[in-house]
């Protein structure tokens, strides 16, 4: 008997431990995003993830309740890992005007190409949900206030307008999406990001 028949044999004695809701809610989101890369998000259904995940039915409806509730998670764990990645990007930037609009435009960009190809199917799958839209605009409304404070040593007294924040995160979206399609580089939408942060502090300025 191979030695690869006898771990798989005894693999399957071993009691599995049982996971914590939380380890969890984490495993069947690990097995939707393989899901939505390999096959698209029109294959993501609870059922199809329950076989994916090796979990029965109950258990993903009690953790998602329908689809759309599952699609809401994925796009809860995408925003909650690139707020991750942005806090710790600022908390070890250059402590000038130039270094934190860099942070800002590179982290921005390069959280979007690490899971950028799934999250359009994500979002276009989520169109005209009400739930969906309420949470994309408190993400977005978070990100703008976490610039803010980032920019606010930098800024004039008047500080940064808040329709030149929407225009930046408008600009910061499209870059992203194109970087991630291929029609420009990644660098290139960064330095693209970054002038336009730039331009923004330089106008709250008077400059």
């Amino acid at each position: 008997m191979s030695t690869a028949r006898t771990r798989e044999q005894a693999s399957k004695l071993r009691p599995r431990r049982r996971l914590s809701r939380e380890e969890r809610h984490r495993q069947l989101l690990d097995a939707a995003w393989r899901l939505v890369r390999e096959e698209g998000t029109d294959a993501l259904t609870l059922p199809r993830l329950s076989d994916e995940a090796d979990v029965t039915k109950p258990v993903v409806y009690d953790h998602f309740g329908t689809r759309d509730g599952l699609l809401i998670a994925l796009y809860r764990d995408f925003d909650t890992r690139q707020t991750a990645i942005f806090d710790a990007a600022l908390g070890s930037s250059e402590p000038t005007l130039e270094g934190t609009a860099r942070v800002i435009a590179t982290s921005y960009v390069e959280c979007v190409l690490e899971q950028g190809r799934e999250m359009p199917g994500v979002l276009a799958a989520l169109v005209g949900s009400p739930e969906m839209e309420a949470v994309k605009r408190e993400y977005q409304v978070a990100f703008i206030e976490r610039c803010r404070r980032a920019l606010t040593a930098f800024t004039g007294p008047r500080g940064v307008a808040q329709a030149a924040f929407w225009a930046m995160l408008g600009a910061a979206d499209a870059l992203s999406h194109a970087a991630v399609t291929g029609e420009i580089t990644a660098r290139q939408a960064q330095d693209e990001l970054f002038e336009t942060i730039m331009s923004i502090v330089s106008r709250s300025s008077g400059h």
